[in-house]
């Protein structure tokens, strides 16, 4: 996680409020922007922004992105049923959620575990 990253290309519209902090969140092939900023009245609002690498008919490279505008009034609502459906999932399907923190992480690279034990015995022999 990368905390108060621009967002490269980002957009410049008169729609847009000052950012007050942002997370950045790599995940495989999706970038995840969580924005606080801030409306003319300074209440402070969360984006929360999907951003995926895509590629045209010619082979170009264009980013989809999609958008999510979430406000201090609803932040316990989204958080209670975000944090229920999340474990929902974890406890609907463990051995999966393992298997991909596994891949993430790297531990799971198609290696298999040597016991130099066996080695050494067929060198005794």
């Amino acid at each position: 996680m990368e905390e108060n990253e621009k967002k490269a290309g980002g957009e410049n519209n008169n729609n847009e409020r000052q950012e007050i902090f942002s997370q950045t969140i790599r995940a495989g092939k999706r970038t995840y922007f969580f924005d606080v900023k801030s409306t003319r009245n300074n209440d402070y609002y969360l984006t929360i922004t999907e951003s995926k690498k895509r590629f045209n008919k010619e082979g170009k490279q264009y980013f989809e992105k999609h958008k999510i505008f979430l406000y201090k009034e609803d932040f316990e609502k989204f958080n209670g049923g975000f944090t229920e459906v999340v474990s929902f999932i974890n406890n609907a399907q463990p051995l999966e959620n393992k298997n991909e923190e596994n891949k993430s992480e790297g531990l799971n690279d198609g290696f298999t575990d040597v016991n130099f034990d066996d080695l050494e015995k067929k060198d005794d022999q």
